[in-house]
């Protein structure tokens, strides 16, 4: 009796982890490769870029220097070497996935080869273009085959959150704006909480480390997956003679505003201003949701030891939200906590129209969102499902990551959010732009918090100056590749 049911339990344990990986190999979008058998000896044919080209972009890289791996060209030998035919690197966070991180690290690099796989705390994005491919272009330019065939083909893998990718996808950009195509498309492999951007794509919310072969399968429909476009956003950011608050690595200080002037200013200009600029590929947020993310990432950051994964971090992003006064605004008189419009003016720019337009700030909202993709906190879609006789009544057209309009929506307290987040109701629609300004002034906020792409800030305001922000699209679009 006692073997039975110690059987009986044993096996409804299997079926249960069975059913708990199956559900995270969908998640992760690999479900339509789940019986597809990837040869690990053909896959690692594929992708290995031959040793001398892998060294000379890792001496390169190292040495600061497009000369620094001209030795290892000289002494290739044999101009008879095969070249891949999907060459590819990857860029790991070990800090993203919680324990997991140095884990994949490892089997990637088993997998492919050590020089093919970067750690960021090693190497930087921007080294590797400005450093590794521009060794990579000199040979191919000098008639190096298998150099000018690997720099055509080559794609990019991201394993980390949506900040590590938009981080990458940033550096890459350098490419279009000096001319140095084609540009490598960019694969996701997710480990952070959010993901937005690897679910927007098809490569899922988490990824499923229980599957032994989740890494082949992966790297397989890297190469092998069709191309996407998205649109990027450039932010500038004007502020009365104040420091930003401990500012995200996207947001870097600029000597030069290149805010619009044909819209006026209302009040006195400051003699003295400073300047920020950024790019942001999912949202850019102001308000209550990016304090509660501001909290949560200084809370993570004195205590590393609670951030052990995707999981316990919603857990604590969701206990911490409930700490930050946002369910009770309606209860309460700090001015952090009351409705943005008595701080903010929103004017935009429609689509095909060159005029600013001020748009009502609705009464009652406490955050206000402009979102390029169809997922937001983690893979929520705030904006909605719209009917085509609601779009044709508001002026909107459907939403795509690539039309070059963001979607403008306001969160109301706490309660609100929440019903948005699990998709009962929308969010407060503003407005579709192809560029926003945001003019804020203090009043009795000393300060408002923003973020872009899951990477807060808390924003010093003025009383007697107005502090700007401006989003303009990109001229050039990123380019992904599609997991689905």
């Amino acid at each position: 009796m006692d073997s039975s049911t110690s059987a009986g339990e044993s096996s409804t344990a299997r079926i249960v982890a069975r059913s708990s990986m199956m559900e995270s190999i969908r998640a992760c979008g690999l479900s339509g490769l789940s019986g597809v058998r990837i040869d690990k000896d053909e896959l690692r044919r594929r992708l290995l870029i031959p040793q001398y080209i892998r060294l000379a972009m890792l001496d390169s890289i190292k040495k600061k220097d497009v000369d620094g791996g001209d030795m290892h060209f000289r002494l290739r030998g044999s101009d008879d070497i095969p070249c891949p035919e999907s060459p590819l690197v990857v860029f790991i966070n070990p800090r993203s996935g919680g324990r997991y991180g140095p884990v994949l690290k490892e089997r990637l690099q088993q997998l492919i080869s050590e020089e093919q796989v970067f750690d960021l705390q090693d190497v930087k994005p921007h080294e590797f273009v400005r450093y590794g491919l521009a060794c990579l272009e000199k040979w191919a330019n000098s008639g190096d085959l298998c150099a000018k065939e690997t720099r055509e083909n080559i794609r990019v893998v991201v394993a980390g959150g949506d900040g590590t990718v938009g981080w990458v996808l940033g550096c890459l950009g350098e490419l279009h704006q000096k001319g140095r195509e084609p540009v490598p498309p960019v694969a996701v492999i997710p480990l952070g909480t959010g993901n937005d951007l690897s679910r927007n794509f098809g490569w899922g919310g988490s990824f499923p480390f229980s599957w032994k072969s989740a890494i082949k399968r992966t790297l397989h429909r890297a190469t092998t997956g069709p191309i996407c476009r998205l649109d990027s956003w450039h932010l500038v950011l004007q502020m009365p003679g104040l420091e930003v608050v401990d500012p995200p690595h996207s947001l870097k200080a600029s000597e030069e505003c290149s805010i619009d002037q044909t819209l006026e200013i209302e009040g006195e200009v400051p003699d003295k201003v400073n300047c920020y600029e950024g790019v942001f590929y999912n949202y850019f947020s102001i308000g209550m949701d990016a304090q509660v993310a501001y909290g949560f990432h200084h809370l993570r950051n004195e205590k590393p030891y609670l951030a052990q994964g995707p999981i316990s971090n919603k857990i604590i992003y969701s206990g911490y939200s409930c700490t930050q006064g946002w369910f009770l605004t309606p209860c309460i008189n700090d001015p952090s906590l009351r409705g943005l419009k008595n701080i903010l003016r929103i004017h935009i720019k429609r689509v095909n129209c060159s005029e600013w337009e001020q748009v009502p700030v609705p009464k009652s909202v406490r955050a206000i969102v402009a979102l390029n993709l169809h997922s937001y906190g983690s893979g929520r879609n705030p904006w909605g499902n719209l009917k085509p006789e609601y779009l044709e009544k508001r002026g909107f057209v459907e939403a795509h990551a690539d039309d070059g309009l963001l979607e403008i929506f306001g969160l109301k307290q706490g309660w609100h959010a929440s019903f948005v987040m699990v998709e009962l109701i929308s969010a407060k629609h503003i407005a579709q732009a192809s560029s926003i300004r945001l003019e804020i002034r203090g009043g009795e906020w000393k300060d408002v918090f923003m973020q872009m792409d899951g990477e807060p800030w808390k924003q010093p305001m003025s009383k007697e100056y107005s502090t700007f922000v401006e989003i303009k699209r990109v001229p050039f679009q990123s380019v992904m590749v599609s997991g689905e």
